[in-house]
């Protein structure tokens, strides 16, 4: 997205992202980017063929649809920490669960959880409400220090970042070991002949 010229709230909320990324390492304040996306699923239509010596496996282009999957990542860039968490659906109550574990379960001995995303209409303090008492609500937001990157400015969301690299390596298209010689080579032993 190309971001609109001489626009105010646009560089009040990415230079908002930018001091909270330049912040240094504070256990009891982490800075964590959080993002979503959506995942078809599918399964195969016919079994692939294996891989053979001087043959890559073989895959059908056809595949049948087997619904949708939503991955909410959770990334702590400065201490290169993530977490993936899937859920049937993309609603508030789920963005509501995915902040409780974040908070409960994931930095339960942090003070406050800086967290910046994007502006995602579910990405907000009411969906607590939606899913909690008031009481669970309020205790959970009185952890938070939230901030939000730009409209047309998710690309400010290292969580963004790294779902599309997670998209790229992974998700979208089949890893197989030929492609880990080549990719990988660097972790494979030489083997001494002798």
């Amino acid at each position: 997205m190309i971001p609109p010229e001489a626009n105010a709230a646009f560089v009040c909320a990415m230079e908002d992202a930018l001091e909270v990324y330049a912040r240094p390492y504070d256990p009891s304040r982490p800075q964590v980017c959080l993002d979503e996306c959506s995942k078809q699923l599918v399964a195969e239509t016919r079994v692939p063929v294996p891989a053979e010596p001087g043959q890559p496996a073989r895959h059908n282009y056809e595949y049948e649809r087997c619904g949708t999957a939503n991955l909410f990542m959770l990334s702590e860039p400065l201490v290169g920490k993530r977490h993936v968490k899937v859920t049937a659906r993309r609603t508030a109550v789920d963005f509501a669960h995915v902040i409780r574990d974040l908070l409960d379960v994931h930095y339960p001995e942090a003070e406050t959880v800086m967290l910046v995303m994007d502006n995602l209409n579910t990405h907000r303090l009411a969906s607590l409400h939606q899913a909690f008492p008031p009481e669970e609500a309020r205790r959970l937001a009185a952890r938070l220090e939230i901030h939000h990157t730009p409209k047309h400015g998710s690309w400010l969301d290292m969580a963004e970042i790294e779902l599309g690299v997670l998209a790229t390596q992974c998700l979208d298209q089949p890893f197989t070991t030929p492609d880990a010689r080549i990719k990988l080579k660097r972790l494979y032993p030489s083997i001494q002949s002798g």
